[in-house]
């Protein structure tokens, strides 16, 4: 008797557990939509993508076509004067549970370095990307939304 009892609580547990999965968000990885700072109009569009455990971002293409051939000249180093679209301006960003932190970005238009964290919001569909220096206190947070491009779009600057 005891045996179907506990048979019977088991099958009751796993369909409680099945019927309340809810889908997983889709993670960070693909491409997100960016805003300007000052406009707050759809800026660029970053594909986020992981390679040897760790996360990175790279501008694959602009709304705005006179951007296309523009280069990071307040850039230092390795990127200086590197093309916009095929830049990497997110770097080593380690996951830790719904966060990414640990690593840095790059604003291609001040040529400046900042830590960054960013979190998932909205199941998925939103990406909160902060800059900072120091702590986290001290810096900016721009909202991404993920991005499905048009039918035929072509990126640039592939990983």
């Amino acid at each position: 008797m005891h045996g179907k009892r506990f048979t019977g609580i088991l099958i009751v547990l796993v369909a409680t557990l099945l019927a309340g999965r809810a889908e997983p968000s889709p993670g960070i990885q693909g491409l997100w939509r960016t805003v300007d700072d000052k406009s707050h109009q759809p800026r660029g569009v970053v594909r986020i993508y992981q390679e040897h455990g760790q996360f990175f971002g790279k501008i694959v293409s602009s709304f705005d076509p006179r951007e296309a051939h523009e280069v990071c000249r307040r850039c230092s180093g390795a990127l200086h004067n590197k093309p916009i679209i095929g830049l990497v301006i997110l770097r080593d960003m380690r996951q830790n549970g719904n966060e990414f932190s640990g690593g840095t970005i790059i604003d291609p238009e001040s040529g400046e370095t900042y830590r960054c964290k960013m979190t998932l919001e909205d199941a998925g569909k939103k990406l909160s990307v902060r800059g900072y220096v120091g702590v986290a206190l001290f810096g900016r947070t721009q909202v991404w939304t993920r991005y499905t491009p048009p039918r035929g779009m072509r990126e640039t600057g592939g990983e």
